[in-house]
C-alpha cells in the first residue's frame, strides 16, 4: 500500500477575505475612462484645432490606450481593489503620459 492519506473535499473550506483575488475589470474601465479624459483635455485647451493635429498624429494616442487599460489594471491590483486610489493614480498617470507623448509631438 501507498503511504498517503485521504482528504475529503466538502466545500466546507471557505477562502477568507484576505484570499480572494482582485478583479481587473474595474481596473481597466479605470483605465480607459482616464484615457478618454486624457484625450478630451487637449479638445478643452485648443478648441476645434485639435482635430487637425490628430488627424496625423492619431496612431500614437491610439497606441495610449492599452497602456493606459494596464496602467490601470497595475494600481487596481497594486492597491488592493481600492477603486478611489487606483482612479486617482491611474487619471494622474495616464495623463501626464498623454501630455508628455502632446508635447513631444508638438516639438
Amino acid at each position: 500500500m501507498r503511504d498517503g492519506q485521504n482528504f475529503i473535499i466538502n466545500g466546507s473550506e471557505r477562502l477568507s477575505p484576505q484570499d480572494e483575488t482582485t478583479w481587473s475589470l474595474p481596473g481597466a474601465v479605470v483605465g480607459f475612462a482616464s484615457w478618454l479624459l486624457a484625450l478630451g483635455i487637449p479638445f478643452l485647451v485648443y478648441g476645434r484645432n485639435t482635430l487637425f493635429f490628430f488627424l496625423y498624429t492619431w496612431p500614437f494616442f491610439l497606441a495610449l490606450m492599452p497602456v493606459a487599460v494596464v496602467v490601470g489594471i497595475a494600481f487596481h491590483s497594486l492597491l488592493n481593489g481600492r477603486l478611489l486610489f487606483s482612479l486617482l493614480t491611474t487619471i494622474a498617470l495616464v495623463v501626464a503620459i498623454f501630455g508628455l507623448l502632446f508635447l513631444w509631438l508638438m516639438g
